[in-house]
């Protein structure tokens, strides 16, 4: 038997890179019945006679995992963020962000089409890295003109990590790895929308080698489901908010009608985002007004 990490989900067929070599393997037929579904990047034992036939034996615990895309054991995502075309949402993009904090993923931001923004723009644009920035995220930008320095920041991030790349539809993650990796030749624009609508179908999932790292792309997608916590948890998956909650007055303060609220007293000075926060109250209210699910499995 020998260990692996699935590389590619294809119709029922798992491809696991073990010594820098691709097995194809099926799963064992017992993984239904103890409804266990393998997923790309979960860390693997199996075996295998011949480069082409293989059988998945078992599959190691994860650290972390996502649903959309189906995928485990990832170091970081980088958020691909359109600043223009399609139009940026602060609301999706702090969506995506709690999404990753719930699963223990580090987020990277990185904010595409720079150079079609005028001066205003870019003025508004560099105050909101500065925003992220300062809550603690690593946020990458180009400055309009010239994206390798950007370019050259995000492959270096890349190196010996697994990483997903994840973002609406049409806010340029193929561009992005087309020009980090030339040789991927990813479709782009027009096309990419296409084939996105078919990686749903043909339901496949991978990785690409880059810079020593794998880097799983995704389908795009514009919103998500509401999260699996609860209302008074959401608090915690916003870092600015954590970090400074000891200073509220209540322990379980969630920072809307209490007295005496840190995270209050720091909007109110202005040195928290106001619309970060609207954000929070959004997501909130959406926790609090979701119905509970009985008998849900474990």
């Amino acid at each position: 038997m020998t260990k692996g990490k699935i590389f590619q989900s294809l119709s029922g067929f798992y491809d696991i890179i073990s010594d820098n070599k691709i097995y194809r393997t099926r799963a064992r037929g017992n993984f239904r019945k103890r409804k266990i579904t393998p997923l790309v990047g979960d860390e693997v034992e199996f075996q295998s006679d011949s480069a082409t036939e293989g059988y998945l034996l078992k599959v190691f615990e994860r650290k972390n995992s996502l649903v959309r895309p189906p995928i485990a054991n990832i170091d970081q995502a980088v958020v691909v963020t359109s600043t223009v075309n399609p139009e940026f949402s602060s609301n999706l993009l702090d969506r995506q962000l709690v999404a990753l904090e719930i699963s223990n993923i580090k987020p990277i931001i990185y904010f595409t089409k720079v150079d079609l923004l005028d001066n205003d723009s870019l003025n508004y644009f560099n105050n909101i890295k500065l925003t992220y920035h300062n809550i603690g995220y690593n946020v990458i930008m180009s400055d309009g003109e010239n994206d390798g320095e950007a370019l050259n920041d995000l492959n270096n991030y890349f190196k010996n990590k697994v990483s997903v790349i994840m973002g609406q539809t049409g806010s340029g993650k193929s561009t992005l790895l087309n020009k980090i990796s030339p040789s991927l030749r990813l479709p782009t624009g027009k096309i990419s929308a296409a084939l996105n609508r078919g990686k749903h179908t043909t339901r496949k999932v991978s990785f690409l080698k880059i810079n020593g790292g794998l880097v799983a792309d995704t389908p795009g997608f514009s919103s998500y489901d509401t999260f699996d916590i609860r209302s008074n948890e959401l608090r915690n998956y916003f870092p600015e908010f954590k970090r400074n909650a000891d200073k509220c007055k209540f322990r379980g303060c969630v920072h809307i009608n209490e007295p005496n609220c840190e995270i209050k007293k720091l909007l109110n000075d202005n040195k928290l985002s106001h619309e970060r926060y609207n954000n929070y109250l959004q997501l909130y209210g959406m926790l609090k007004n979701k119905k509970p699910v009985y008998n849900k499995k474990k």
